[in-house]
């Protein structure tokens, strides 16, 4: 069985991007279909900010870019068109209000990353929005070189209330325009399978390599698994790779069973996971006491230790460090646990300054591309037309949200991009260019 079925705009994937894509088709005047492979629109988003979904952040545009590194700048029209404070007045509009937090970070008042869902999909369905689910894209369909619709594979995802099997066959959608916006391939339980980039190399895109970005590291040795659960806050990381100083980030960390997580080691891991494909040695430091220079420290070790002469080291080290780290730090500098402060040599307190402006670990690896927040590489961007998000080379064919090679550090700096390049897809879509 084949079903044929005609539109202006189609848009692929129900994420973020897909359903500003398709909203903005929409009340551009544009029948639009959604396809989306799962159940419900916006799987991802619902999980994204553990369920309280950061969907934007408030920083001026210069800064906001600088988040996407080298890349950032072909986010400019798209966030020129539709940026944080048009997201914002939106979901008030929605019913969905906002709160500003710390760090510019800005979250749907009710805490809930489902209202954030559910204002978007009311939005898109008053604009007559046509929602397919369980349609995964087989392929695009292509004539005299430009997009004529999407090809929709057969899924069978259960069976009805009667028992019976749902069945949902091959069929195909004509439109003279399509936006991909697939998603990623983290996260997969949320459909993000990174059919997006098999769409666009299958038609002559380029894919940049895919790896994960704002992933958690692993680290050689027992340390992490010693200190599992204990989060430092208001430290200093440096990332290394063969010895040259890759990157720094201040803030809070959290030992896991396997190595190191939080949102510094996330906005750290894109630079160590270059590094190690490069298969270079990484290595993290991390300064527990950034606020004080090693003089500073120095003459801070020395009034400890003369004025606590008679307590023990470990005992000494409570007014420094967590109770966790203590006997890591023991280990690490060579000084008995039992020894005396007063009996303390100059030697040690120099092992043990030096350790607390420079404890190190050793990077092993990364974790499986599906645990990501994200994902590095994707479409090529100068094969997209950043003033419309269509395609330099399929003419009716765009591309929006993480299916591109775009990528930022936490904070809300991504999802606003998938909003932002979604909006504008959908806008040129409607508009046919």
């Amino acid at each position: 069985m084949n079903n044929s079925h005609s539109y202006d705009v189609i848009v692929i994937g129900a994420g973020a991007a897909g359903l500003l894509a398709a909203g903005h088709a929409a009340t551009n005047g544009a029948h639009t279909l959604l396809l989306e492979k799962m159940h419900h629109p916006g799987r991802k988003i619902q999980i994204t900010g553990k369920g309280r979904c950061n969907v934007t952040n408030t920083a001026p545009l210069p800064e906001f870019i600088g988040h996407f590194g080298a890349n950032g700048r072909f986010l400019r029209h798209a966030f020129n068109t539709y940026f944080s404070q048009d997201l914002i007045e939106q979901l008030d509009a929605l019913g969905v209000p906002t709160v500003t937090e710390h760090g510019g970070r800005v979250f749907p008042a009710s805490g809930e990353a489902e209202h954030i869902v559910e204002g978007l999909v009311r939005w898109m369905q008053d604009a007559d929005v046509t929602i397919e689910p369980f349609a995964p894209a087989e392929r695009l369909l292509v004539e005299d070189g430009r997009i004529s619709g999407v090809q929709v594979a057969a899924v069978s995802p259960g069976r009805t209330r009667t028992g019976a099997p749902h069945a949902f066959p091959i069929r195909s959608y004509h439109a003279p325009s399509a936006i991909v916006t697939t998603g990623g391939a983290s996260y997969t339980a949320t459909g993000s399978t990174g059919d997006g980039y098999r769409l666009a190399q299958a038609v002559g895109h380029t894919v940049v390599p895919i790896r994960p970005a704002l992933i958690p590291l692993e680290t050689a040795g027992d340390v992490a698994a010693r200190l599992q659960g204990l989060s430092l806050k208001n430290v200093m990381v440096t990332l290394w790779a063969d010895g040259k100083k890759q990157g720094e980030a201040f803030g809070e960390m959290l030992f896991t069973h396997f190595g190191v997580s939080g949102p510094l080691i996330l906005t750290l891991s894109g630079q160590a996971v270059d590094a190690l494909i490069a298969r270079q040695k990484v290595q993290l430091t991390i300064d527990l006491k950034p606020a004080l220079d090693e003089a500073k420290l120095d003459e801070r070790l020395l009034r400890d230790l003369d004025t606590h002469g008679k307590q023990q080291f470990d005992t000494l080290l409570k007014e420094l460090l967590p109770r966790k780290l203590i006997p890591v730090c023991a280990d690490h500098v060579g000084i008995p646990a039992d020894k005396l402060a007063h009996q303390i040599t100059a030697k040690e307190r120099r092992k043990l300054r030096l350790w607390l402006k420079g404890f190190r670990l050793d990077v092993t690896r990364y974790r499986p591309l599906n645990e990501a927040i994200v994902t590095a590489g994707g479409v090529a961007l100068n094969e997209v037309d950043p003033r419309t998000m269509q395609s330099k080379l399929v003419p009716g064919l765009y591309f929006a949200g993480e299916v591109l090679d775009l990528n930022a550090d936490t904070g809300g700096y991504n999802l606003q991009a998938a909003f932002s390049t979604g909006a504008l897809a959908g806008m040129s879509a409607a508009k046919g260019g």
